[in-house]
């Protein structure tokens, strides 16, 4: 379970880097798209998870956290312009 929560932690700093690049100077900068990574990381995977689809290995996983990061990032640029 702490394996799993720590490897969770880990992916999503990663994922939330890698947002950040994709979206290209849109984002709020190194940290934040790390914390906006990590938070996107866990919701990813619980909205699939309650929509039906379960990402069962790493590059499934991979997809549906940079997805969760991607959608919570963009949330936050759409509410931040208004």
């Amino acid at each position: 379970m702490i394996t799993r929560l720590i490897g969770m932690i880990l992916v999503g700093a990663v994922v939330g880097y890698v947002a950040g690049l994709i979206f290209k100077g849109k984002g709020f900068g190194f940290w934040k798209n790390v914390i906006i990574g990590i938070i996107g990381s866990f919701l990813g995977g619980m909205l699939l998870g309650l929509i039906g689809f379960s990402a069962t290995g790493i590059i499934a996983g991979l997809i549906s956290d940079l997805l969760g990061a991607l959608a919570l990032l963009w949330a936050f640029n759409w509410f931040s312009k208004r």
